[in-house]
């Protein structure tokens, strides 16, 4: 069924290739958010990924599934945009409020099944959590969101990446060692601040 969905869209039928866009637009605005962590910047990624994605479609030679194609796309489009806002230290923090036309709305993290106290406890971990995230370099961030986020098999990731099954392996562990690092000095730096 997307096969020839697919086909007939890189035939130009528009019709499809919207049929396309509907069924992973989801997907590829949930991968930019967990990048950027912010409405605009995801919706800017998403038209930009479905852009390149139309633009491409040719090249798409049924080897790997098309999903798996898509992300691929996603991701380096993601990845080249954090470098050019990074070099342009215009990186968003995923905790900042968002402005929205009637007012501002400020992102929170809450279970209903807590008290205050413990989604205070639970909202302030999760911040810690992301913000930490944010410091890892870009090939780092982008394979934590994929395995420890998304929840992306090694196979999954390897081929969003285009790199060996090894590699994704060595980089995760490479990016938890990091990711350690900077948790135990932040929590350093915060037991320190209140001695």
């Amino acid at each position: 069924m997307e096969k020839t969905i697919i086909k007939k869209a890189k035939k130009g039928d528009k019709d499809a290739f919207e049929k396309l866009i509907i069924k992973y637009e989801k997907r590829v605005y949930n991968i930019a958010y967990q990048m950027f962590g912010n409405e605009h910047d995801a919706n800017d990624m998403a038209q930009e990924v479905f852009i390149k994605i139309y633009k491409s479609l040719d090249k798409f030679n049924f080897k790997s599934s098309f999903s798996t194609w898509i992300h691929r796309i996603t991701v380096n489009t993601c990845i080249d945009e954090y470098r050019k806002k990074k070099k342009n230290n215009k990186v968003e923090s995923m905790d900042e409020s968002m402005e929205q036309q009637d007012g501002v709305i400020h992102k929170q993290f809450v279970d209903k099944g807590l008290t205050p106290e413990e989604k205070v406890i639970k909202n302030e971990n999760i911040l810690f959590i992301r913000e930490s995230i944010n410091e890892l370099k870009e090939e780092h961030k982008m394979i934590i969101i994929l395995r420890d986020i998304k929840g992306y098999s090694y196979d999954d990731i390897a081929d969003i990446l285009g790199i060996s099954i090894g590699t994704v392996k060595s980089r995760i562990s490479r990016a938890r060692l990091s990711l350690k690092k900077i948790i135990i000095e932040k929590k350093e730096q915060n037991k320190n601040a209140y001695v």
